[in-house]
């Protein structure tokens, strides 16, 4: 089938393959289609890995009003801008409908009104145009996106750290539809606790970060910092040797210092506190650390002898989701995997946050790894699913390995 991909053959009547691409095969040209929370995203990506289009209409700004995603109203935004965006992605892609090898959408997790307006318009193409449908798990798009930027460099199998305002997962990823877990959040998400401390911290009171999601502005919040160790937070899970994650702790304990603060400075309801910069630099390091330890023991594990499960392919870290487009949390990670000699990588920053382009380049590697048996005609029978996990755990051997670290500290 790999062959029929690259040749132009095998797929039947309706694809197309008008042009010879720099690998010097035939390229195919899938419609990824995103739409699992706030963000309406339509991108085409070619099988070499060109974008050829990227539309995304962003959310954020309504929302943002209201302190917090309303499902009812971003289902009626994605409806209300979906159409047009896919005109522009044709238009900016200077592509025919009938060019389309194939559409992928995202079917799960996500918000399930929200993921139903991407997958009921991807039917509705997917039949005018007599197209297949590949259902896409946003997760694991995200997870191969890296790939799509760097194919030649970022080999299967490798350790990715999914880090984004709803999830926190650490999995072994061998290609699509085969990931393991190997331990997620307990409870909160690291974009989640950002938002919710950014916005009891009152940081959108403050005219540069009015539309600022929390982590960004926390982010920029940090560099502001005269006395960045004036604040410290216990570390959560410190006795469990597992590479689970739990942010609701750290959450609490913000709130409970930006409340002390509050009433040491006696700051009016509509105020911020005067070190707010020291508070984000501490609670920014807190996190860091964190995820630090659950991905120091995961790598432990992946490079045990009787584990190996990186196999014959370089140790790699793949850092990807929202969360990773936090210079400061990267380059943490980052400074993990060298002490393993560890290589890692994050998708460019415009692909960190959700996005069309990694459903389409998730399409692209289900075509590539699986040919023809990808392909989905039956339509009605793709549903959404508002949570899903991966193929395999592995938590429970993690959990049973129980390995003790030697911690790598943070950077200054």
């Amino acid at each position: 089938m790999l062959a029929a991909l690259r040749t132009g053959t095998g797929l039947g009547k309706g694809f197309g393959w008008p042009l010879l691409g720099p690998s010097g095969r035939h390229l195919s040209y899938v419609l990824g289609i995103e739409t699992s929370c706030d963000d309406t995203g339509l991108a085409i990506v070619d099988t070499d890995g060109r974008v050829h289009a990227n539309v995304l209409e962003s959310q954020q700004e309504f929302h943002t009003r209201y302190g917090g995603i309303i499902p009812p109203r971003a289902q009626d935004l994605h409806r209300a801008r979906i159409e047009s965006a896919y005109d522009r992605c044709l238009a900016e892609a200077q592509l025919q409908p009938d060019q389309l090898t194939a559409i992928a959408v995202t079917t799960r997790p996500g918000l399930p009104l929200s993921l139903l307006v991407g997958l009921r318009f991807a039917r509705h193409l997917a039949r005018r145009l007599k197209k297949p449908l590949l259902p896409v798990h946003h997760m694991e798009a995200h997870a191969l996106q890296a790939r799509m930027e760097q194919p030649a460099t970022i080999s299967f199998p490798f350790l990715c750290l999914l880090v984004s305002g709803g999830h926190c997962q650490l999995v072994m990823v061998r290609g699509p539809g085969r990931l393991s877990l190997l331990g997620q959040t307990l409870d909160d998400a690291p974009g989640e606790a950002f938002d919710k401390i950014a916005r009891r911290l009152r940081l959108h009171v403050l005219p540069q970060y009015r539309l600022w999601n929390g982590g960004r502005a926390i982010e920029h919040a940090a560099r502001l910092a005269s006395q960045p160790l004036a604040y410290e937070f216990p570390l959560p899970l410190a006795q469990q040797r597992n590479c689970h994650f739990s942010f609701a702790g750290i959450k609490n304990n913000s709130f409970r210092a930006i409340r002390a603060r509050e009433r040491m400075e006696e700051t009016p309801p509509d105020g911020v506190i005067s070190n707010y910069g020291d508070f984000c630099a501490g609670l920014l390091r807190a996190c860091s650390r964190h995820l630090m330890h659950r991905t120091q023991r995961a790598l432990e594990y992946c490079l045990q002898p009787n584990v190996q499960l990186f196999g014959d392919a370089p140790p790699t870290l793949v850092v990807s989701g929202g969360v990773a487009n936090n210079d400061a949390i990267y380059a943490n990670m980052e400074h993990l995997a060298k002490q393993y000699n560890c290589r890692s990588f994050r998708p460019a920053k415009r692909y960190c946050s959700d996005n069309g382009v990694m459903i389409a380049w998730h399409g692209v590697e289900q075509l590539l790894q699986a040919g023809e048996s990808c392909l989905r005609f039956d339509y009605d029978s793709i549903d959404v699913q508002g949570s899903a996990g991966f193929a395999n755990s592995l938590e429970a051997d993690v959990n049973a390995a129980h390995i003790k670290c030697k911690w790598v500290q943070p950077l200054d």
